[in-house]
């Protein structure tokens, strides 16, 4: 396709996406890519890895899975997305680099030749795309930082920050989740911009229509019911959860996730209820069921830079939330801040007030759909690309 630079949103367009598992739940990349595989072409590469691999049942079934996925190939998911699973060292140091490099940049070329992709806009979420980054031969480099990565307890800290300093410098837009990260990477490349998560409006505000039913394994649990899904993994503040199970003896807590950490005392609580992931299109109806939705986060260099998509979701669904202090949260309208555990247990007591799902929640954050999003983000591109048309491209993305 010939890229059309006119237009409010990019349009006809190849894109090379670094991103998460595709088969995983939803996250902000799978929103924007799903919006821009309406009038783009989308080449979504698969998670690289930010670590090395160990001997746990988990890494093993995901070595499979990858080992399974690029067996398979190019394939296609949906209108315009095709996912490629390709194979990779999760090393970021020495010799192993260069091979990754060239192992990773063969498969790569291999699936755009298949595609016909020519010229493509790069758009990675991740820093591992520094492997071959300037080596695609791509009109434009986008790095999307949704994470502190360095930050994440299993990475190795030292390779993933230089890693991902080089993408930064590299990178003709930098767009940034967070004021933290848009703070930090800004130092690196001065056409760093903001832009927040947006919410699937449509999908979550299901939970204040009157045709959506309650979830059996939710609709009859003694009230109240405190809700909470997504990962459960170091970054989730069990022994919070603990104290809010005990501070509601006569209520119910609900998790729904997978547990990558040892649930301990939690799990032997009668009014815990732990359900286990649960499909991305069911949560409005769990939402309806829920009193008041929680996002407990401990507070670290890595949520601290976060901002959680999940907190747009509880408030579409109506519900009050009630979080521990990260600060992208504070910035959003009828979120409970809990400083501390105690004020954290007290904003849940002042939340309980007006339980349930409410239509004034939900219209809150009616204005800041991923469209939304996008838009803010098709415009910082085609201003990165105007800048470089006057100017000339920049060191563009070297390796």
């Amino acid at each position: 396709m010939a890229p059309q630079h006119t237009g409010k949103l990019l349009q006809g367009r190849d894109i090379v996406c670094f991103s998460n598992d595709w088969d995983g739940d939803p996250l902000s990349k799978t929103h924007l890519m799903r919006l821009l595989a309406r009038q783009n072409r989308i080449l979504w590469i698969n998670s690289l890895g930010n670590r090395a691999p160990t001997a746990s049942a988990y890494d093993l079934k995901r070595i499979l899975r990858k080992a399974a996925g690029a067996v398979r190939g190019l394939r296609r998911v949906e209108h315009n997305i095709h996912v490629l699973s390709p194979l990779a060292v999760p090393l970021y140091a020495g010799a192993v680099r260069g091979l990754n490099r060239a192992l990773l940049r063969l498969q790569i070329l291999r699936a755009m030749r298949s595609l016909d992709f020519r010229r493509p806009l790069v758009w990675s979420f991740l820093p591992s795309a520094d492997w071959v980054a300037g080596a695609l031969g791509e009109e434009l480099l986008v790095y999307h930082c949704v994470d502190e990565f360095s930050a994440f307890s299993d990475a190795p800290s030292r390779e993933v920050a230089r890693a991902e300093q080089r993408l930064v410098e590299r990178a003709h837009l930098v767009i940034a989740s967070s004021e933290r990260l848009f703070e930090s990477k800004r130092r690196l490349n001065a056409n760093t911009v903001l832009v927040r998560h947006g919410v699937d409006h449509a999908h979550f505000s299901r939970a204040l229509d009157p045709r959506t039913v309650i979830p059996d394994e939710v609709a009859g649990l003694p009230r109240p019911v405190l809700g909470f899904f997504g990962l459960i993994a170091d970054w989730i503040d069990l022994e919070l959860l603990e104290k809010v199970a005990r501070a509601h003896p006569s209520g119910s807590l609900v998790l729904l996730g997978r547990a990558r950490v040892e649930l301990g005392a939690l799990a032997g609580l009668r009014n815990v209820h732990l359900l286990g992931p649960r499909p991305y299109a069911s949560l409005p109806a769990y939402c309806k069921g829920f009193d008041a939705a929680l996002m407990p986060f401990r507070i670290n260099e890595l949520t601290l830079n976060s901002n959680p998509l999940k907190v747009r979701e509880y408030l579409a669904a109506g519900l009050p939330v009630v979080s521990t202090a990260i600060p992208e949260v504070e910035r959003i309208p009828h979120c409970l801040i809990g400083r501390s555990h105690e004020e954290f247990l007290e904003q849940l007591q002042q939340a309980l007030r007006s339980p349930g799902p409410r239509r004034e929640r939900s219209a809150a954050v009616r204005g800041e759909s991923w469209q939304e999003r996008l838009n803010e983000i098709s415009s910082s591109v085609r201003e990165t690309e105007r800048a470089r048309e006057r100017t000339g491209p920049r060191g563009s993305a070297r390796m």
